[in-house]
This record gives C-alpha cells, structure tokens and sequence, in this order.
C-alpha cells in the first residue's frame, strides 16, 4: 500500500470542511489529520499535525490564505501547499503560486480530480498546468512587471547555459521526458538539474520556475 498522505484542511466555511471531509473519508491513502478555519489557526495546526498537504482557503476573514501560505513556507520543513478557490482567475491565487503554492483547485473539483491533485502534490509535482498560468497572469492586473522582468533576468542569469535551457522548457510546460528528448539528456539528469536550478533560484517548486520564466519573457 503507498504511503498515507496527511492532509490539513484551511476554510472558514464548516460546511466545505465538511464537505472536504466526506469527499476524501473513503480514500484509503489520504489521511485528514486536522483542520482549520482561518489562517491565524494554520500554524499551530501544521505544528500539532505534520500534514504533508494543506488545502488552503484563499479567502478567510482574518488572515487569508496568501498570508497563511507565505507564513507556511518560511518554516524549515513546510508542507505542500493547494489553493482552494471559487476562482479560477483571482490576484490572490497568482500570488500564492509566487509565493510558493503548489498549484490551486476550485471548490467544485470533482472528488476523482481532488484525489488524484492531491496525490500528484504529495508526490513533489505540481498541478498547474502553464497553460493557466498564463490565462492567470494575462487575466490578472499584475503591477510591476518591469521590475519583476528585471529580477527575473537577473536570477536567471545565476543559471549554467543547460540549466537555462531546461527552466525555458519548465516554463513551457514540459515533462522530464518531454526535457530530455527535446535536449538529449536522460530523464535522471534532467531531474538534477531541475533540483540544482531550484535551489540556485531559491525556489520551492516548477510553478515559480514557469512564472520566473514568463517574467523573464522567455515563454
């Protein structure tokens, strides 16, 4: 049996944890360890529980959901991180991916695609496809974009002409094995490169690089 995956769920609606917890209570491998309903709540709740995955409401009263994620991912061992929105093209989901979400969910996702998301996070992948990523950012009134432009050059600049070659194709949506036919390369060592381009770009996963590379007007 693959391992138990430890899931915390964020809302300040009752009713959608609950609804959260129905959907998930026969999945033999997902594992509702606690919840939540603000943000002010989430880090004792991931200090108590160790989740592996937070779902996390985008909208709370008090302190939201970008503040509870930028909060989450200053921790030495965070968690993954899904967005939970009723949007599909909301400011605060772009910035929760910059600041280092895994990738957001609407409320309505079916409960096969819930599973199936989660797991893929759990997993260290990621579920956005660049696709949205570009619809959020061209639908989104983003400020500072030349300054973020500027920045995104200058990181990238951090990066060898191969690490480059493989965050271009990152940012274009492509697999590991997709990376490695298009640049001759196994699929292990695209996979290094991949983990060493993080860490050069202090990033927490292949959304940031996509973004990164959309800033940088390379895709």
């Amino acid at each position: 049996m693959a391992s138990v995956i430890r899931l915390l769920i964020v809302d300040d609606d009752p009713l959608v944890r609950a609804g959260l917890s129905m959907m998930l209570a026969g999945t033999e491998d997902i594992r509702i360890v606690g919840e939540a309903a603000d943000g002010t709540e989430v880090e004792a709740a991931v200090a108590a529980h160790s989740p592996d995955v937070v779902l996390m409401d985008i909208r709370m009263p008090t302190m939201d959901g970008l503040a509870a994620t930028e909060m989450l991912r200053r921790r030495r061992d965070p968690p993954e991180i899904v967005v939970l929105t009723t949007f599909d093209a909301d400011e605060q989901v772009l910035r929760a991916l910059r600041a280092g979400a895994s990738g957001f969910l609407l409320k309505d996702t079916p409960p096969a695609e819930l599973v199936r998301a989660l797991r893929r996070v759990a997993a260290g992948e990621t579920i956005l496809s660049p696709t949205v990523t570009r619809q959020l950012i061209n639908h989104v009134a983003d400020g500072g974009g030349e300054a973020r432009g500027r920045r995104a050059n200058e990181l990238l600049g951090r990066l060898s002409e191969r690490e480059r070659q493989v965050a271009i194709a990152v940012g274009q949506g492509k697999s590991n094995a997709e990376i490695g036919a298009e640049l001759f390369m196994s699929v292990a060592t695209v996979k290094a490169h991949v983990s060493r381009l993080l860490s050069k770009l202090e990033l927490n996963n292949r959304v940031q690089v996509a973004l990164l590379a959309h800033d940088a007007g390379l895709t």
